[in-house]
């Protein structure tokens, strides 16, 4: 038998990490952990930097910072990879499903992990050939948790000068991605509106003060908030997502709960929302004789990547998947929000969703769909990107 030459042998190495990273990424997936509770998560990914020989330091709590070529002098680039799982039964059916009841890996963050280990194993054998400082960022909470924020605050970026994410979307077929210049996702909030009036009999509504015609007007009117009050060029969604005036069938109650949510594409538009929400639902209530107690809640900013920064990541993705790879019908930005928001407020970056949809039920599944699955192919190509942007050597595709 022929020896096997450079390449192939760059090739077998690196096949034989993507195996090492499928297998770890399906671990992960049996052992889910739910948001501030990654404890055993965190251990698995340090034991494994620490067998690469990878210098590592715990950040905020569950995070870990992994550190390559800390010494070469080009310019410092983070990757990173959220962590934690979902309170959702898993339905997937798949061998690798989840063994805790109530919590499962329903958006692929143990597919995020895989990658950038594979990242990790492929770039600590290159360590020598990268140009500047790899910072590997494993981060805990995404899932509403703010972990990116408090990764930043605990030193995460520090002498970092750019950043790069991703995010499967099984909303995109598999081979396209989207990562534009300005918003890729939304940025979100939350809020409790409470109708306080007068209860009583339902057969003397004309003594009473009624939340609950109060709070059907007031959700009536919100829905005019987009399409009135907003710019149409501006990405905005407005949902009111529940209705709590529980009561018996003769009695008017006192109060009533309504709560929605809401997205938004531009940051300055956050501010603006709430002072509408308030204004429509307090005139809104005193029309009805009652009064309206407004609670808003933020969560994340849109996430808006670099300019530079996105054209790099597209020309990484373009060599890796080809150059039809930028989708032209997916809608932008995408309206479900991620706190890498964080980290671009911070230092230039970018962020990619690339598409999962292979023909597969379950990697057609939407994210926080209970028979979601993760779609290992993702890894292997995902990787070659990630080794793009930070100038390492990529091999040969195996045949």
């Amino acid at each position: 038998m022929a020896s096997m030459g450079k390449g192939e042998i760059l090739t077998a190495l690196w096949d034989k990490y993507v195996q090492q990273a499928i297998h770890l990424r399906r671990e992960l997936h049996k052992q889910p952990e739910l948001t501030w509770q990654e404890e055993a998560t965190a251990a698995r990914i340090r034991e494994e930097l620490t067998a690469l020989g990878i210098a590592w330091e715990p950040c905020a709590e569950f995070g870990t910072l992994g550190r390559l070529a800390v010494d070469k002098t080009g310019p410092h680039i983070a990757l990173r990879g959220d962590i934690d799982a979902l309170p959702i039964d898993e339905k997937s059916g798949m061998p690798w499903s989840s063994q805790k009841q109530g919590c499962m890996h329903a958006c692929g963050h143990d597919g995020h992990t895989a990658t950038l280990m594979m990242a990790a194993y492929w770039l600590k054998a290159h360590e020598d050939q990268l140009p500047g400082p790899v910072t590997l960022v494993f981060q805990p909470a995404e899932e509403g948790g703010h972990g990116a924020l408090r990764m930043i605050e605990e030193g995460a970026l520090s002498g970092v000068d750019m950043i790069y994410g991703w995010h499967n979307w099984p909303a995109i077929p598999y081979g396209q991605a989207v990562c534009p210049e300005g918003p890729v996702m939304a940025g979100n909030g939350t809020f409790k509106l409470t109708v306080t009036g007068q209860g009583g009999h339902s057969s003397q509504p004309e003594v009473c003060h009624d939340p609950v015609l109060a709070a059907s007007a007031i959700v009536v009117a919100l829905q005019q908030v987009v399409s009135r009050r907003l710019p149409p060029q501006d990405s905005t969604v407005l949902s009111i997502t529940s209705i709590d005036g529980r009561s018996s069938p003769t009695v008017i109650p006192d109060q009533v709960v309504i709560e929605g949510g809401f997205r938004i594409a531009q940051p300055a538009n956050r501010q603006r929302l709430g002072e509408l929400i308030e204004e429509i639902a307090g005139s809104t209530a005193r029309a009805y004789g009652t009064q309206c107690h407004v609670e808003m809640f933020p969560r994340y900013d849109a996430t808006i990547n670099h300019a530079k920064q996105a054209a790099l990541y597209r020309d990484a993705l373009a060599e890796e998947f080809g150059d039809g790879v930028i989708s032209q019908t997916t809608p932008l930005p995408i309206m479900a929000s991620e706190d890498f928001s964080y980290y671009l407020k911070e230092i230039p970056g970018a962020f990619a969703l690339i598409g999962s949809d292979d023909g597969q039920l379950q990697h057609s599944r939407p994210c926080h769909n209970a028979q979601y699955d993760f779609n290992d192919a993702l890894i292997n190509r995902v990787a070659r990107v990630y080794a793009r942007l930070v100038g390492a050597p990529v091999p040969e595709h195996s045949s």
